[in-house]
């Protein structure tokens, strides 16, 4: 009987695991989804780069049309550790919070980026919503010190 209800109880775990751990993570947002690297998709290239105490993305504003996938070639210029984190507002600065009290934090989701000094790095993304969204880099200091920018979603017709 007891290896009956363990055998159910990991069976369960196993089967809601990954569901119970993508609820923040991998799935869809108010601002998109990750998208398919096997797809096609317009590409966009971001520098990450720091220049007289200003931290920067270059181009720091991105229009794109609803339902379009993006594949974000991205290249860390600086002399440091920067990261790009695609959110809304309000989600960045709640992280951007939590990595104040977590500096080392790493990502590793469908929406966010972290590159050391001089490499490169790929992030495909698919903005299903219409609206206005931030990408940041959240390592401390770094948004603060102009490190953010603004993705604006029009409708497939041009409208925001």
């Amino acid at each position: 009987m007891f290896s009956k209800i363990l055998f159910a109880t990991v069976a369960l775990a196993l089967v809601s695991g990954p569901a119970l751990a993508d609820a923040g993570h991998g799935g869809a947002r108010a601002y998109g989804e990750p998208g398919d690297a096997r797809k096609p998709a317009r590409t966009i290239a971001i520098t990450m780069r720091e220049s007289d105490g200003k931290m920067m993305f270059i181009p720091s504003k991105i229009e794109v049309r609803q339902g379009e996938q993006i594949k974000f070639v991205l290249r860390n210029n600086g002399e440091i550790d920067h990261e790009i984190v695609l959110a809304t507002l309000a989600e960045n600065l709640k992280h951007g919070a939590e990595m104040q009290k977590n500096p080392d934090m790493e990502h590793d989701d469908p929406n966010a980026r972290r590159l050391s000094p001089k490499k490169s790095g790929e992030m495909v993304w698919k903005f299903t919503k219409v609206g206005e969204f931030d990408f940041s880099c959240l390592i401390p200091g770094h948004r603060e010190a102009g490190m953010t920018g603004t993705i604006v979603v029009t409708t497939k017709t041009g409208a925001l």
